[in-house]
């Protein structure tokens, strides 16, 4: 019996050839869901760098160990493909088709499957050959030059503006539309490729409808958005800590500067010229009390002022605490699975799959039973070609 849990994907095969970053949160995210994942990993590793036990991206998941560099394990793939509904690999462009994987072969074997293709600069182009990172991806598209003070160098939003939502979150969107279709009378397979530059573009719609429209301006903190504005950004607290301000409506905004305890004394906020007056004033009397103090003034009220958490304060914030918005499994801290479903919530079932420790259980439960067939070695070969 395929094991899926719960959620709304049950029932559906995810085939991961294992990388790291976009990809396997990708497959992350169909495992909350549900679908049954496997993921085919290298005798060596991924090369992540971290205790398996310890990588989250690979939680809900199944793992076998496939050297794809031997025929007999590309072999071995095509077997788990031909069972399943959804490939999802993010190699360099032309790489799976070197090795024997690629969408030709895949999608002769079955010809429903979703062919999930991640990478950071797409199938085509003059760079899509080339190395990169996050950083890179989201510097061309003009994403990374909007974040960040006027005065100093972008800000780098770790890796999560690229890699996992201009990529991972985009990969699914296009799996899940193109399985749609894939399941629909008449429908058949397809390729999704998912390139993190398209996603991180497509991320930046309503900013270049406001570019158009003459309400942004090309620069960095310049806008209402994006820092330049008093009234939407962080400041520093009296014990190093931060608050993170964002009362745009005026309703809002009355609230906050009441709370503050500047309501008398603030310049109009209306008035583009005193903006750097009333930033002045919002940063002094945020560095007359503490963190956890003006925590306290803002708790639950319209002025939409939060403190700025670090990774392992923020499960304990009463609010997600209330939502369960984290949770701990298998000794691990870690993020709940997202978003909710009423009638088939998502679970954490397993703990990071450790590589190749589910070959039996997937042989067996996928029909594929080349996955614990051994391999044959010089002797068997020579002697197999004698009796011929």
């Amino acid at each position: 019996m395929t094991e899926s849990g719960n959620g709304p994907l049950s029932g559906v095969r995810v085939v991961e050839l294992a990388g790291i970053g976009p990809g396997p949160f990708a497959a992350m995210l169909l495992a909350d869901l549900g679908a049954d994942v496997v993921r085919v990993d290298r005798p060596k590793g991924a090369g992540l760098g971290i205790d398996p036990a310890s990588d989250l991206t690979n939680r809900n998941k199944r793992s076998v160990l496939v050297d794809l560099k031997q025929p007999a394990g590309v072999a071995r793939v095509l077997d788990l493909v031909a069972r399943a509904d959804v490939l999802i690999e993010g190699y360099r462009p032309g790489v799976a088709e070197r090795l024997g994987v690629g969408p030709e072969p895949c999608l002769a074997r079955n010809p429903r499957l979703v062919y999930g293709r991640m990478t950071g600069w797409g199938q085509q182009g003059p760079l899509a050959g080339t190395a990169g990172h996050d950083i890179g991806y989201i510097a061309i598209t003009g994403a990374l030059g909007m974040i960040g003070p006027p005065d100093g160098p972008p800000a780098i939003p770790a890796n999560l503006l690229g890699d996992y939502a201009g990529g991972s979150l985009y990969l699914v969107i296009g799996i899940l539309a193109a399985l749609q279709h894939a399941r629909a009378e008449g429908g058949a397979g397809q390729v999704v490729d998912a390139a993190i530059v398209d996603g991180t573009a497509h991320l930046t719609a309503m900013i270049h409808g406001m570019l158009a429209a003459g309400g942004w301006q090309d620069r960095r903190g310049a806008n209402l958005l994006d820092g330049g504005a008093p009234f939407y950004g962080a400041y520093e607290t009296a014990d190093g800590g931060y608050m993170a301000v964002g009362a745009l409506e005026p309703q809002f905004y009355a609230e906050f500067v009441r709370l503050l305890g500047i309501e008398d004394e603030a310049p109009g906020r209306d008035d583009l010229a005193a903006w750097g007056a009333l930033r002045t004033a919002i940063a002094d009397r945020f560095r007359t009390r503490t963190r956890d103090e003006w925590t306290a003034v803002f708790q639950e009220s319209d002025a939409c002022v939060a403190p700025v958490l670090s990774l392992r304060e923020a499960p304990g914030h009463p609010h997600l605490a209330a939502r369960g918005t984290f949770t701990e499994h298998a000794g691990l801290t870690q993020p709940a699975p997202a978003p909710r479903f009423s009638a088939t919530p998502g679970t954490l079932r397993r703990p990071p799959a450790r590589p190749g420790a589910d070959t039996e259980e997937v042989a067996r439960d996928w029909r594929v039973p080349s996955l614990t067939a051994p391999d044959a070695g010089p002797r068997d070969t020579e002697r197999k070609e004698a009796a011929h």
